[in-house]
């Protein structure tokens, strides 16, 4: 950090330089693997310096080994190019990563990042080639790392009879596979049909006086929870909402409002959820939805506490059960446990009847 003050690449301040450490990636935290790529980049003449440190003053020649091995994987060209390439992937990604563990979303502002997202990955494919490539020649210059030709063969098993040049192996191998793949994971986990169906819960967004509303995307929605809605509703639904949205835009205690949830909690307020009660029934959906989605991050943090040694062999289906007492521990504790053993109780005839809970 001295060097990195002395050169002026870092500036001294109160508050300033306290992320000046390398960071801990973590599975179960999103965006710590590209904190972590950050840092090592920024902060890689101390890494190596260190790793060079415990080289020659190890304690043991297993901790002497492993520091050898990583200074040599790191001072290759190849883990640079990694590096940067998964730093610009990340990056890509982080903030919509960031965006969907808000408990609060926009839909409408999801649907838009979404498609954002994949329009720059397709963007980074097409044409973020020559930046990359000039972006990991520069660090390797700074940093004194040798850059491979192009035109060279890579070292392969012998088994390979065809020879393959530097840049198919890192532009083909490496650069598109990892692009695609993502892609891939993106289009499967935020299919066409999954976005329409955000884009029909944005219908009901009461920003800028319903500016978003369309009803034949409502009706569209209703037609796919069939369950919820049966064929007669669904018919007397195009009515309801003809209406509702006149009153909705008429009204001025709806007109200041700016999530589905308020929407929801004024039609309960001017008892007009019972005069329009399948509408009220849509927004209970577009409510249960992202609610019933929830995040990655939450679940699996929650799992290092709920999935112990003592816990490890317990099903998918209990886990689950106990991940979503976890999670939603704060809906929970407001649930009478008398209530929650009488309900099991009365699930099946069982041989004993559960005992009471002293007060």
């Amino acid at each position: 950090m001295v060097a990195m003050l002395e050169k002026g690449e870092i500036t001294t301040g109160r508050g300033l330089n306290q992320e000046s450490t390398l960071a801990r990636p973590g599975a179960t935290r999103w965006g710590s693997h590209f904190t972590t790529i950050i840092r090592i980049l920024s902060l890689w003449s101390p890494t190596i310096q260190v790793l060079d440190n415990i080289f020659d003053d190890g304690i043991d020649s297993k901790s002497r080994g492993k520091a050898s091995s990583l200074v040599e994987k790191m001072e290759s060209y190849q883990f640079v190019f990694i590096a940067h390439l998964m730093k610009k992937v990340l990056g890509l990604t982080n903030m919509l990563s960031h965006f969907l563990q808000q408990k609060d979303q926009n839909i409408l502002e999801a649907v838009s990042l979404i498609k954002n997202t994949k329009e720059k990955f397709q963007d980074l494919r097409e044409s973020g080639w020559e930046e990359l490539l000039e972006d990991v020649s520069k660090f390797c210059v700074k940093n004194k790392i040798d850059i491979l030709n192009m035109e060279d063969t890579t070292h392969r098993s012998r088994r390979v009879r065809h020879p393959v040049t530097n840049y198919h192996h890192f532009r083909a191998d490496i650069f598109y596979q990892v692009i695609d793949q993502v892609n891939l994971e993106m289009e499967n986990r935020f299919s066409e049909s999954n976005t329409d169906l955000l884009a029909c819960l944005a219908c009901l967004d009461p920003k800028d006086n319903f500016s978003n509303f369309c009803e034949s995307k409502l009706l569209s929605l209703a037609e796919l929870y069939s369950s919820d809605f049966s064929a007669v509703e669904q018919m007397e639904l195009k009515e309801q909402l003809q209406v509702w949205i006149y009153e909705m835009r008429g009204n001025e205690a709806f007109s200041t409002l700016q999530s589905i949830g308020e929407v929801s909690k004024k039609m309960v307020e001017l008892t007009i959820h019972k005069s329009f009660h399948l509408v009220y029934r849509l927004i209970e959906l577009a409510l249960v939805l992202p609610v019933a989605t929830a995040t990655v991050e939450r679940a699996f943090s929650s799992m290092n506490i709920i999935k112990t040694d003592l816990r490890n062999k317990m099903g998918d289906d209990y886990l689950t059960n106990c991940l979503v007492c976890y999670i939603e521990r704060d809906i929970f504790q407001a649930i009478d446990n008398e209530a929650i053993m009488k309900h099991f109780q009365n699930m099946k005839t069982r041989k004993i009847d559960l005992p009471r809970l002293q007060k």
